[in-house]
């Protein structure tokens, strides 16, 4: 028998295999990013990165020939990333800018590798994989810091309240960013369930332990998530099993009874504050964003810079802190505030609009295509940006990274491309008489 021919590494490159272990590997990093910092440093976490990022650029390189270059990324997000780009020429600390824009760049580039190298399916079996270690190890830590140990873990930020029912955090260290993930966890469990690509046991105990760690957070932002999700499925739900030519007039009314849930949710808004007990958390966070705006309005249009996470000790965020309160906070609080702040107005027209054609075009596709697959696109985009209300996540590490890929798959199935693919109708041949 002759031996087995061995693989050249443009073979590996080009492989299946290699792509969905590409996959698994980026999103493990960027979900399992404070864990890796907190463990290892953010010098560890940074090397990873570039390394994935050097990788992917290897396997777009390899497969060059099956790209089509002119959807390689939607024109909205590479707007918002070019704007980020141009802020280092005004930015309050440029080194600073400068750092953050290459992380924001090095996520954004994971999710449009993945995109190009996995279709919808295997993404969702990527993420699926990857959140059910993630959050098995954060209900072990919590077991052990509560139960075992009766101590908290502060290096990974870990209260050890599992026995008092929570706050829990895992290794996400912040309950809101835990319940935030459970509930991305939720919706991709959910969906493998119902495509029926993971066995029905696992499926059960993965979306056990998604609910589990949802209520454990305690996080009134996980709750509301958990609300809007489920509306949002729902109503999506209803859409599907509307017939075709009466979904305009379907979709028309339960828009109109979504504006009408949000008007009242506006009027009665102190006493659910009250019922999710969010009394203290809202009263922070306009505090915080009444002084934001009085620093926006000094640069409107080009904000101060872009820096993803803020840097506590530069301008204006110290002030801000300052005048905010006695917490030292790292973002705005909220995705559409910080973006203000760092990126102006001109940034934020740029981001609704990349964040709404996105969810169109993401929705659109979910109500005409008859896998229940397609949801997980519009729902993890209604989580985010419903997220984005009270946190910032949005704008960096996993949360701007799933951002970007939900656009870029959206993207790819509806554009103003597809008009340049459409064949042209052709001129009747005149024949001879």
């Amino acid at each position: 028998m002759s031996a087995a021919r061995s693989l050249s590494l443009a073979e590996i490159l080009d492989s299946a295999a290699f792509a969905r272990a590409y996959a698994v590997t980026a999103f493990a990093t960027a979900f399992g990013g404070p864990l890796i910092e907190n463990l290892v440093g953010s010098a560890t976490l940074t090397t990873i990165m570039v390394g994935l990022v050097l990788i992917g650029a290897a396997v777009l390189f390899v497969r060059r020939a099956e790209l089509a270059w002119i959807r390689f990324i939607p024109s909205s997000i590479a707007l918002i990333l070019l704007w980020t780009c141009l802020s280092f020429a005004w930015s309050s600390d440029q080194r600073l800018t400068w750092i953050g824009i290459w992380g924001a760049l090095g996520y954004a580039f994971l999710a449009i590798v993945i995109a190009h190298i996995r279709d919808s399916l295997q993404t969702v079996r990527a993420i699926g994989d990857v959140l059910r270690v993630l959050l098995a190890l954060s209900i072990v830590v919590e077991l052990l810091s509560g139960v075992f140990f009766d101590s908290a873990f502060e290096f990974l930020g870990v209260q050890g309240n599992i026995t008092a029912g929570g706050p829990v955090q895992g290794i996400f260290e912040t309950r809101n960013m835990l319940g935030l993930v459970s509930v991305i966890a939720l919706v991709t469990f959910v969906v493998e369930f119902r495509t029926q690509s993971i066995e029905k046991p696992r499926a059960v105990v993965s979306i056990a332990m998604a609910l589990a760690l949802i209520g454990l957070s305690l996080s009134p932002t996980a709750i509301v998530l958990v609300g809007v999700v489920a509306a949002s499925a729902g109503t999506l739900a209803i859409v599907r099993a509307t017939q075709p030519e009466r979904r305009n007039a379907v979709q028309l009314t339960l828009a109109a009874l979504v504006v009408g849930m949000i008007v009242i949710g506006l009027v009665f808004r102190h006493q659910i504050i009250r019922w999710l007990g969010a009394g203290t958390d809202i009263a922070v966070r306009a505090d915080l964003w009444n002084a934001l705006l009085d620093y926006s309005r000094l640069q409107p249009w080009q904000g101060w810079g872009y820096f993803g996470a803020w840097a506590p000790n530069e301008f204006p965020f110290w002030s801000i802190n300052d005048r905010a309160g006695e917490d030292i906070h790292l973002s705005a609080l909220n995705a559409f505030f910080d973006v203000l702040i760092q990126l102006g107005i001109v940034g934020l027209v740029l981001f609704l609009f990349a964040a709404g054609l996105a969810l169109t075009r993401a929705w659109l596709i979910a109500t005409q295509r008859k896998s229940i697959l397609y949801a997980w696109t519009p729902l993890v985009l209604i989580t985010l940006l419903a997220n984005s209300m009270l946190e910032s996540t949005v704008l960096t590490s996993v949360g701007f990274m799933l951002f970007v890929l939900c656009a870029t798959r959206a993207g790819q199935v509806k554009s103003w491309r597809e008009l340049l693919d459409a064949p042209r109708p052709q001129s009747p041949s005149i024949q001879p008489g």
